[in-house]
C-alpha cells in the first residue's frame, strides 16, 4: 500500500463539524429525499454497499438526515452526533445520489467499489521471521552491551536515533499511550503485554467500536502488520526480544482492517479515530492508507464524501489533544508534483489507470491537515529506495528500513526492521510503515517530557529536535547514470526529509 499528500497540504476550515466545508463548499439541497426510481425498487435482492453520510452536527439535523436515508433504504450502522457522521448500509443502487439531493446532508458517498462481504497497510515487501540461530547469535553479540535486550544488536534503527541512549534517561511515561490505528495488537506477547492499554484498545471494523475482551487482536499470524508497529514503538525493555523507541509508554490497538479483504474502509478509520479521541489516547500512528482509492479526487461525490468524514473525525481528536502521524508510502512518487499516475484504485475491484493532481486528490490520513507525515530512511540517513517524499509534503523522516542499498554492520546486516510478530515471534520489515512509528516513538517521549502540549506544539517540537541531513549530492541508487529521485529544498527544510530525521535523544534532552 503507499501514501501521499501535496506541497499545498489540504488548507481546511477549522471547526470540526465543518472540517472540509470552508475549501469545498456545500454540496446543494433539497427539501426531501428525491423520488423512489424504479431501479431502486428492483434492489431488495441487490448486494449492499457501505457509505459515509456526512451533515451538520446537530441533533435536529442529523434526525431529519436518518429519516431519509431510511427513506431510500439506507440502514444506519453507526452515528457520530460530534462530528455529524453517519455510516450506513444500503442495496439500493441509486442511494448515494438520493441522499445527496436531501437537505442538510453536506456530502455523501460510497465507502468501497465492491458489495459488503459476509485491511491496506505501508509495508514492503513479506516479512521474514527470526530463526533460532539467527537468534542465538544477535543475542552473544548483544550481551557485549550491558542493559541491551536479547536481540538489540541488530536493532541498528534504535540506535541511528539515539533511542538506546534516550531510554536510559527518559523512556517516555505511562501516562502516555500511543493507539497503533492498524490490523490489530497481540498483547499477549512478552514485549508488548507490560506495556498495553486494553481500556484503550477496540475493534473498529464495520465503523462501530467492539470493546470486548481481545476484540483488538490481529485474526490470525498473518495480521501481523499491527503488532510489528506496536512493538517499534513501546516493546519493554524487560530483558526480552527487542526494545521500542519509547519503551515505558503505553500501547494500545484499535483495529481497522476488514476480515475477509484486509482493507482500511473509511468508516472503520472514523471509528477509530472518534475512539481514540474519546479515550484519551495522546497519540495515533497509522501506517496505511483508507481504502480503496489511493488518492481520493474531490471531483468525485464518493470519495469526496470519505475525505470530508475522516477529515471530521480526526480533527475531531486533535480537537481533544490527539497527535495523529502517518506514513508517507512506498510508492516514490514525488507528491508534490503536479502529476502522479495511479495504477491501483480502486483497490477492492478493478483498479482504473487514471493521472491525478497530488494537489486535488488527496491520500487519507496523510494529507488531513495536522497530520505529521514521516518518509523513510535506511541506516545510511538516505531516503528508503521505496519511500515517497515530497518538498513541503513530508514532516519529518524515520527510519524505515532498506535491504537494497543501504546495509548495516550487524549480526544479521539485515537492513530492514526487526520487532514484534504474533505469538511471541518476531521478524524483518520495511517500509514507511516502520518510519511512522519511530516517530510516534519520539512524539511520546517529547509528550512523556511536555505533558501540556498541544497537538500542534507537539508537532512543532518534533520538527524542532529533528536532524536533517540535506538533499544528497546524488541520489542514483542503483548506480544506472539516473537519478532515482529528486530532492528539493535546502538543509532545514526538504523533499527527503521534511525537517529531518526524528531524534530521540534530542528529545529527552
Amino acid at each position: 500500500m503507499a501514501h501521499l499528500r501535496s506541497r499545498r497540504r489540504l488548507a481546511l476550515a477549522v471547526p470540526v463539524v465543518l472540517s472540509l466545508t470552508a475549501s469545498l463548499g456545500f454540496l446543494p439541497a433539497a427539501a426531501s429525499a428525491a423520488p423512489r426510481t424504479a431501479a431502486a425498487e428492483q434492489a431488495a435482492d441487490a448486494p449492499a454497499l457501505a457509505y459515509v453520510v456526512n451533515t451538520k452536527a446537530d441533533h435536529r439535523a442529523i434526525t431529519s438526515v436518518k429519516r431519509a436515508i431510511a427513506a431510500a433504504d439506507g440502514k444506519v450502522v453507526a452515528t457520530y452526533d460530534r462530528i455529524g457522521v453517519i455510516v450506513v448500509h444500503s442495496a439500493n443502487p441509486d442511494f448515494g445520489k438520493e441522499i445527496r439531493a436531501v437537505r442538510g446532508v453536506q456530502s455523501a458517498g460510497a465507502t468501497r467499489t465492491s458489495p459488503l462481504t459476509p485491511a491496506g497497510t505501508t509495508d514492503a515487501g513479506a516479512a521474514d521471521f527470526v530463526t533460532a540461530a539467527e537468534a542465538a547469535r544477535t543475542r552473544a553479540a548483544s550481551a557485549l552491551t550491558p542493559g541491551s535486550e536479547p536481540l538489540e544488536a541488530d536493532q541498528w534503527d534504535l540506535r541511528a536515533i539515539g533511542a538506546d541512549k534516550a531510554a536510559k534517561i527518559n523512556p517516555g511515561s505511562s501516562k502516555v499511550t500511543v493507539a497503533v490505528i492498524d490490523t490489530g495488537v497481540d498483547d499477549t506477547h512478552p514485549d508488548l503485554a507490560p506495556n498495553f492499554s486494553a481500556s484503550q484498545s477496540a475493534n473498529c471494523v464495520g465503523g462501530k467500536a467492539d470493546t470486548s475482551e481481545g476484540a483488538w487482536r490481529p485474526y490470525t499470524a498473518d495480521d501481523y502488520h499491527g503488532t510489528h508497529v506496536a512493538g517499534e514503538i513501546a516493546a519493554a525493555r524487560n530483558g526480552v526480544g527487542v526494545a521500542g523507541v519509547a519503551p515505558g509508554v503505553k500501547v494500545a490497538g484499535i483495529k481497522v482492517s476488514d476480515p475477509d479483504s484486509g482493507l482500511f474502509y473509511p468508516e472503520n478509520v472514523v471509528c477509530a479515530f472518534v475512539f481514540a479521541a474519546d479515550h484519551g489516547v495522546e497519540i495515533t500512528n497509522n501506517s496505511y492508507y483508507v481504502d480503496p482509492w489511493l488518492y481520493n479526487c474531490m471531483d468525485d461525490p464518493d470519495q469526496k464524501a470519505i475525505v470530508d468524514a475522516v477529515n471530521r473525525a480526526q480533527l475531531y481528536a486533535q480537537k481533544k489533544g490527539t497527535l495523529h502521524l502517518a506514513s508517507a508510502g512506498n510508492s516514490n512518487h514525488d507528491l508534490a508534483s503536479d502529476a502522479i499516475d495511479d495504477a491501483s484504485s480502486p483497490n477492492d475491484s478493478t483498479p482504473v489507470e487514471r493521472t491525478i493532481d497530488p494537489s486535488e486528490c488527496y491520500d487519507i490520513p496523510t494529507q488531513l491537515p495536522g497530520v505529521v507525515t514521516v518518509s523513510a530512511t535506511g541506516v545510511q540517513n538516505l531516503k528508503s529506495y521505496y519511500s515517497t517524499y515530497g518538498k513541503g509534503v513530508v514532516d519529518v523522516a524515520a527510519p524505515g528500513g532498506d535491504r537494497r542499498y543501504q546495509l548495516p554492520d550487524t549480526p544479521s546486516k539485515d537492513g530492514r526492521i526487526l520487532s514484534t510478530m504474533p505469538n511471541g515471534q518476531y521478524a524483518w520489515l520495511q517500509g514507511t510503515s516502520m518510519a511512522s512509528p519511530h516517530a510516534a516513538g519520539v512524539a511520546a517521549l517529547l509528550k512523556s517530557k511536555h505533558p501540556r502540549a498541544t497537538p500542534a506544539q507537539l508537532q512543532a517540537l518534533l520538527k524542532a529536535q529533528a536532524n536533517n541531513p540535506g538533499c544528497p549530492e546524488s541520489y542514483d541508487q542503483d548506480g544506472d547514470g539516473v537519478q532515482d529521485a529528486t530532492c528539493e529544498g535546502g538543509s532545514r527544510v526538504n523533499g527527503f526529509y521534511g525537517f529531518g530525521i526524528v531524534d530521540a535523544l534530542r528529545a529527552v534532552k
